[in-house]
Protein backbone atom coordinates (compact mmCIF):
# COMPACT_ATOMS: atom_id res chain seq x y z
CA UNK A 1 0.00 0.00 0.00
CA UNK A 2 1.28 3.45 -0.88
CA UNK A 3 1.92 6.14 1.67
CA UNK A 4 0.38 9.57 1.17
CA UNK A 5 1.60 12.82 -0.28
CA UNK A 6 4.94 14.42 0.36
CA UNK A 7 5.36 17.25 2.91
CA UNK A 8 2.90 20.13 2.72
CA UNK A 9 5.62 22.61 1.75
CA UNK A 10 6.63 20.53 -1.30
CA UNK A 11 5.49 21.70 -4.72
CA UNK A 12 5.58 19.69 -7.93
CA UNK A 13 7.20 21.38 -10.94
CA UNK A 14 6.42 19.73 -14.27
CA UNK A 15 8.71 20.60 -17.18
CA UNK A 16 6.76 20.76 -20.45
CA UNK A 17 8.75 23.35 -22.40
CA UNK A 18 10.68 21.09 -24.77
CA UNK A 19 10.22 21.28 -28.54
CA UNK A 20 10.77 17.55 -29.15
CA UNK A 21 12.52 18.12 -32.46
CA UNK A 22 14.05 14.63 -32.62
CA UNK A 23 10.62 12.96 -32.63
CA UNK A 24 8.70 15.27 -34.94
CA UNK A 25 8.46 12.66 -37.69
CA UNK A 26 7.01 10.15 -35.24
CA UNK A 27 4.54 12.54 -33.60
CA UNK A 28 3.40 13.65 -37.05
CA UNK A 29 2.53 10.01 -37.80
CA UNK A 30 0.59 9.63 -34.56
CA UNK A 31 -1.02 13.05 -34.15
CA UNK A 32 -1.27 14.31 -37.71
CA UNK A 33 1.11 17.17 -36.95
CA UNK A 34 4.72 17.35 -35.68
CA UNK A 35 3.81 18.29 -32.10
CA UNK A 36 6.21 18.09 -29.11
CA UNK A 37 6.22 14.55 -27.75
CA UNK A 38 4.93 15.52 -24.30
CA UNK A 39 1.58 16.48 -25.88
CA UNK A 40 1.35 13.33 -27.99
CA UNK A 41 -0.44 10.10 -27.13
CA UNK A 42 2.29 7.55 -27.92
CA UNK A 43 0.76 4.74 -25.91
CA UNK A 44 -2.60 4.49 -24.19
CA UNK A 45 -5.28 7.17 -24.06
CA UNK A 46 -3.22 9.93 -22.43
CA UNK A 47 -0.46 12.15 -23.65
CA UNK A 48 2.90 11.95 -21.89
CA UNK A 49 2.10 15.21 -20.08
CA UNK A 50 -1.29 13.91 -18.95
CA UNK A 51 0.32 10.65 -17.81
CA UNK A 52 2.92 12.62 -15.82
CA UNK A 53 0.25 14.71 -14.10
CA UNK A 54 -1.75 11.59 -13.23
CA UNK A 55 1.40 9.82 -11.95
CA UNK A 56 2.35 12.60 -9.54
CA UNK A 57 -1.19 13.53 -8.43
CA UNK A 58 -1.03 11.34 -5.27
CA UNK A 59 2.10 13.24 -4.17
CA UNK A 60 0.30 16.55 -3.72
CA UNK A 61 -2.77 18.55 -4.79
CA UNK A 62 -3.12 20.46 -8.05
CA UNK A 63 -2.91 23.68 -6.03
CA UNK A 64 0.77 22.85 -5.38
CA UNK A 65 1.54 21.77 -8.96
CA UNK A 66 3.29 24.13 -11.37
CA UNK A 67 3.70 23.42 -15.08
CA UNK A 68 6.02 25.38 -17.33
CA UNK A 69 5.17 25.54 -21.04
CA UNK A 70 6.23 27.58 -24.06
CA UNK A 71 4.01 30.37 -25.30
CA UNK A 72 3.79 28.89 -28.78
CA UNK A 73 2.59 25.59 -27.28
CA UNK A 74 -0.02 27.12 -24.97
CA UNK A 75 -3.01 26.43 -27.21
CA UNK A 76 -1.90 22.82 -27.54
CA UNK A 77 -1.21 22.48 -23.81
CA UNK A 78 -4.34 24.16 -22.45
CA UNK A 79 -6.69 21.27 -23.13
CA UNK A 80 -4.32 18.93 -21.28
CA UNK A 81 -3.93 21.22 -18.25
CA UNK A 82 -7.57 21.66 -17.28
CA UNK A 83 -6.90 20.14 -13.86
CA UNK A 84 -4.11 22.65 -13.09
CA UNK A 85 -5.09 26.08 -11.71
CA UNK A 86 -4.49 28.72 -14.43
CA UNK A 87 -2.18 30.69 -12.13
CA UNK A 88 0.03 27.58 -11.82
CA UNK A 89 0.71 27.40 -15.57
CA UNK A 90 3.96 29.29 -16.14
CA UNK A 91 4.27 30.45 -19.75
CA UNK A 92 7.82 31.20 -20.87
CA UNK A 93 8.32 33.30 -24.03
CA UNK A 94 10.17 30.49 -25.83
CA UNK A 95 12.32 27.43 -25.26
CA UNK A 96 15.92 28.39 -24.34
CA UNK A 97 16.89 24.90 -23.13
CA UNK A 98 16.16 23.58 -19.64
CA UNK A 99 18.26 26.05 -17.65
CA UNK A 100 16.31 29.31 -18.10
CA UNK A 101 12.94 27.58 -17.78
CA UNK A 102 13.81 25.86 -14.51
CA UNK A 103 15.48 28.97 -13.10
CA UNK A 104 12.51 31.15 -14.02
CA UNK A 105 10.10 28.63 -12.46
CA UNK A 106 12.09 28.42 -9.21
CA UNK A 107 12.25 32.21 -8.92
CA UNK A 108 8.48 32.41 -9.40
CA UNK A 109 7.87 29.71 -6.78
CA UNK A 110 10.20 31.26 -4.22
CA UNK A 111 8.37 34.59 -4.60
CA UNK A 112 5.04 32.86 -4.11
CA UNK A 113 6.04 30.45 -1.33
CA UNK A 114 9.37 31.31 0.33
CA UNK A 115 11.14 28.26 1.70
CA UNK A 116 9.25 25.80 -0.49
CA UNK A 117 10.60 22.38 -1.39
CA UNK A 118 10.33 21.32 -5.03
CA UNK A 119 9.84 17.93 -6.67
CA UNK A 120 10.75 18.37 -10.35
CA UNK A 121 9.45 16.13 -13.15
CA UNK A 122 10.15 16.09 -16.88
CA UNK A 123 6.90 15.41 -18.74
CA UNK A 124 8.36 13.40 -21.63
CA UNK A 125 9.56 10.22 -19.89
CA UNK A 126 7.91 6.80 -19.73
CA UNK A 127 7.38 5.07 -16.38
CA UNK A 128 5.96 1.55 -16.18
CA UNK A 129 5.43 1.38 -12.39
CA UNK A 130 3.90 4.59 -11.10
CA UNK A 131 3.66 3.40 -7.49
CA UNK A 132 7.37 2.45 -7.37
CA UNK A 133 8.22 5.80 -8.96
CA UNK A 134 6.27 7.71 -6.32
CA UNK A 135 7.93 5.69 -3.56
CA UNK A 136 11.33 6.82 -4.88
CA UNK A 137 10.18 10.44 -4.96
CA UNK A 138 9.02 10.17 -1.35
CA UNK A 139 12.43 8.77 -0.39
CA UNK A 140 14.07 11.72 -2.13
CA UNK A 141 11.78 14.15 -0.29
CA UNK A 142 12.69 12.49 3.01
CA UNK A 143 16.39 12.89 2.19
CA UNK A 144 15.93 16.62 1.58
CA UNK A 145 14.31 16.91 5.00
CA UNK A 146 17.35 15.13 6.50
CA UNK A 147 19.90 16.99 4.33
CA UNK A 148 18.30 20.37 3.48
CA UNK A 149 21.33 21.69 1.58
CA UNK A 150 21.41 18.78 -0.87
CA UNK A 151 19.83 18.43 -4.30
CA UNK A 152 18.47 14.88 -4.50
CA UNK A 153 18.31 13.17 -7.88
CA UNK A 154 16.66 9.91 -8.92
CA UNK A 155 19.25 7.75 -10.69
CA UNK A 156 18.16 4.93 -12.99
CA UNK A 157 20.01 1.61 -13.23
CA UNK A 158 21.30 1.50 -16.86
CA UNK A 159 20.67 -1.52 -19.03
CA UNK A 160 23.04 -0.43 -21.81
CA UNK A 161 25.80 2.20 -22.31
CA UNK A 162 23.66 4.89 -23.97
CA UNK A 163 25.85 7.80 -25.17
CA UNK A 164 22.92 10.22 -25.34
CA UNK A 165 22.09 10.11 -21.62
CA UNK A 166 23.47 11.90 -18.59
CA UNK A 167 25.24 9.79 -15.94
CA UNK A 168 25.86 10.30 -12.25
CA UNK A 169 28.58 8.30 -10.51
CA UNK A 170 27.83 7.48 -6.84
CA UNK A 171 30.52 8.11 -4.25
CA UNK A 172 31.36 6.09 -1.16
CA UNK A 173 29.10 3.79 0.86
CA UNK A 174 25.34 4.05 1.03
CA UNK A 175 24.08 6.89 3.22
CA UNK A 176 23.32 5.45 6.67
CA UNK A 177 19.80 5.14 7.95
CA UNK A 178 18.08 5.21 4.55
CA UNK A 179 15.38 2.76 3.51
CA UNK A 180 16.86 2.35 0.01
CA UNK A 181 20.13 2.91 -1.84
CA UNK A 182 21.21 6.57 -1.65
CA UNK A 183 24.71 7.94 -2.15
CA UNK A 184 26.77 11.07 -2.37
CA UNK A 185 27.90 11.93 -5.90
CA UNK A 186 31.45 11.65 -7.21
CA UNK A 187 31.01 12.97 -10.74
CA UNK A 188 28.30 13.95 -13.18
CA UNK A 189 28.77 13.18 -16.89
CA UNK A 190 26.42 14.48 -19.56
CA UNK A 191 26.23 12.50 -22.82
CA UNK A 192 29.60 10.70 -22.75
CA UNK A 193 30.77 8.72 -25.76
CA UNK A 194 30.04 4.99 -25.70
CA UNK A 195 33.53 4.02 -24.50
CA UNK A 196 33.37 6.40 -21.55
CA UNK A 197 29.81 5.29 -20.80
CA UNK A 198 31.06 1.69 -20.52
CA UNK A 199 33.86 2.73 -18.16
CA UNK A 200 31.67 4.70 -15.80
CA UNK A 201 29.05 1.94 -15.80
CA UNK A 202 31.73 -0.27 -14.27
CA UNK A 203 31.96 2.32 -11.48
CA UNK A 204 28.24 1.97 -10.75
CA UNK A 205 27.05 5.00 -12.75
CA UNK A 206 23.32 5.65 -12.94
CA UNK A 207 21.31 7.49 -15.57
CA UNK A 208 20.26 11.05 -14.79
CA UNK A 209 16.45 11.10 -14.82
CA UNK A 210 16.30 14.85 -14.01
CA UNK A 211 13.63 13.92 -11.47
CA UNK A 212 14.82 15.85 -8.43
CA UNK A 213 13.75 17.09 -5.01
CA UNK A 214 15.35 20.10 -3.31
CA UNK A 215 14.70 23.36 -1.52
CA UNK A 216 14.04 26.05 -4.12
CA UNK A 217 16.14 28.59 -2.21
CA UNK A 218 19.13 26.23 -2.08
CA UNK A 219 18.96 25.50 -5.82
CA UNK A 220 18.73 29.23 -6.55
CA UNK A 221 21.74 29.89 -4.32
CA UNK A 222 23.78 27.33 -6.29
CA UNK A 223 22.61 28.60 -9.68
CA UNK A 224 23.64 32.10 -8.63
CA UNK A 225 27.10 30.70 -7.91
CA UNK A 226 27.49 28.67 -11.12
CA UNK A 227 25.51 30.82 -13.60
CA UNK A 228 25.69 34.30 -12.03
CA UNK A 229 24.80 36.31 -15.12
CA UNK A 230 21.74 34.23 -15.96
CA UNK A 231 20.60 34.32 -12.34
CA UNK A 232 21.01 38.10 -11.99
CA UNK A 233 19.18 38.80 -15.24
CA UNK A 234 16.11 36.67 -14.50
CA UNK A 235 16.02 37.63 -10.82
CA UNK A 236 16.11 41.32 -11.82
CA UNK A 237 13.37 40.77 -14.41
CA UNK A 238 11.06 39.58 -11.64
CA UNK A 239 7.42 39.74 -12.73
CA UNK A 240 8.01 42.36 -15.45
CA UNK A 241 6.87 40.64 -18.67
CA UNK A 242 8.89 42.95 -20.90
CA UNK A 243 12.08 42.32 -18.94
CA UNK A 244 11.52 38.55 -19.09
CA UNK A 245 10.84 38.85 -22.82
CA UNK A 246 14.10 40.74 -23.36
CA UNK A 247 16.09 38.16 -21.43
CA UNK A 248 14.64 35.25 -23.37
CA UNK A 249 15.27 37.08 -26.63
CA UNK A 250 18.92 37.87 -25.94
CA UNK A 251 20.08 35.50 -23.18
CA UNK A 252 22.31 32.51 -23.86
CA UNK A 253 20.56 29.11 -23.77
CA UNK A 254 21.96 26.74 -21.15
CA UNK A 255 21.25 23.24 -19.98
CA UNK A 256 20.33 22.53 -16.36
CA UNK A 257 22.23 19.22 -16.36
CA UNK A 258 25.45 19.91 -18.28
CA UNK A 259 25.78 23.62 -17.43
CA UNK A 260 24.71 23.44 -13.80
CA UNK A 261 24.42 20.00 -12.18
CA UNK A 262 27.73 18.85 -13.66
CA UNK A 263 29.41 21.69 -11.73
CA UNK A 264 27.91 20.90 -8.30
CA UNK A 265 28.31 17.12 -7.76
CA UNK A 266 29.33 17.70 -4.13
CA UNK A 267 25.97 19.33 -3.49
CA UNK A 268 24.00 16.32 -4.73
CA UNK A 269 22.70 13.01 -3.45
CA UNK A 270 21.52 10.28 -5.80
CA UNK A 271 18.75 7.81 -4.96
CA UNK A 272 18.84 4.60 -6.95
CA UNK A 273 15.32 4.39 -8.37
CA UNK A 274 14.50 0.71 -8.59
CA UNK A 275 11.65 -1.13 -10.32
CA UNK A 276 10.17 1.98 -11.95
CA UNK A 277 10.46 0.87 -15.57
CA UNK A 278 11.72 4.35 -16.47
CA UNK A 279 12.76 5.26 -20.00
CA UNK A 280 13.79 8.57 -21.56
CA UNK A 281 11.75 8.55 -24.76
CA UNK A 282 14.12 10.88 -26.57
CA UNK A 283 14.49 8.78 -29.72
CA UNK A 284 12.37 6.36 -31.70
CA UNK A 285 14.88 3.64 -30.78
CA UNK A 286 14.37 4.18 -27.04
CA UNK A 287 10.59 4.06 -27.48
CA UNK A 288 10.77 0.87 -29.54
CA UNK A 289 13.07 -0.65 -26.91
CA UNK A 290 10.35 -0.06 -24.30
CA UNK A 291 7.63 -1.55 -26.52
CA UNK A 292 9.85 -4.60 -27.08
CA UNK A 293 10.32 -5.04 -23.32
CA UNK A 294 6.53 -4.92 -22.92
CA UNK A 295 6.13 -7.44 -25.77
CA UNK A 296 4.00 -4.92 -27.63
CA UNK A 297 4.13 -3.69 -31.20
CA UNK A 298 4.50 0.08 -31.63
CA UNK A 299 1.40 1.54 -33.32
CA UNK A 300 3.47 2.83 -36.25
CA UNK A 301 4.74 -0.71 -36.92
CA UNK A 302 1.54 -2.63 -36.27
CA UNK A 303 0.25 -2.44 -39.82
CA UNK A 304 3.48 -3.76 -41.34
CA UNK A 305 4.38 -6.36 -38.70
CA UNK A 306 3.38 -9.98 -38.42
CA UNK A 307 4.12 -9.92 -34.69
CA UNK A 308 1.10 -10.47 -32.43
CA UNK A 309 -0.59 -7.27 -31.39
CA UNK A 310 -1.58 -6.58 -27.84
CA UNK A 311 -5.29 -6.86 -27.26
CA UNK A 312 -7.00 -3.51 -27.07
CA UNK A 313 -9.96 -1.68 -28.51
CA UNK A 314 -9.53 0.19 -31.79
CA UNK A 315 -8.68 3.83 -31.20
CA UNK A 316 -9.05 6.72 -33.68
CA UNK A 317 -6.03 8.90 -34.51
CA UNK A 318 -5.38 12.08 -32.57
CA UNK A 319 -6.15 15.47 -34.00
CA UNK A 320 -3.40 18.09 -34.52
CA UNK A 321 -3.58 19.03 -30.86
CA UNK A 322 -2.79 15.52 -29.69
CA UNK A 323 -6.36 14.86 -28.55
CA UNK A 324 -9.03 12.38 -29.55
CA UNK A 325 -11.38 13.92 -32.13
CA UNK A 326 -14.88 14.86 -31.00
CA UNK A 327 -17.60 12.28 -31.70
Amino acid sequence: MEHGSVARDTWSLVLAGGDGTRLRELTALLAGAPIPKQYCRITGDRSMLEATLARIAPLGPAERTLVIVNRDHLELASAQLRGVPPENVLVQPCNRDTGPGILWSLLALERRCPGAHVAMFPSDHYVANDAAFRACVRRAAHLVEQHPDKLVLLGIEPDHPAPGYGYVVPSGPQLPGETGPAFHVATFREKPDRALARRILRRGALWNSLVMVFRAARALELVARVRPEAYRALAAAGVDPEAVERHYASGTPWNFSSDFLAHVPNEMVVVRAEDTGWSDWGTRQSIERTFASLKQVPPWQAGASNAPRRSRRAEPPLDARGRLPSP
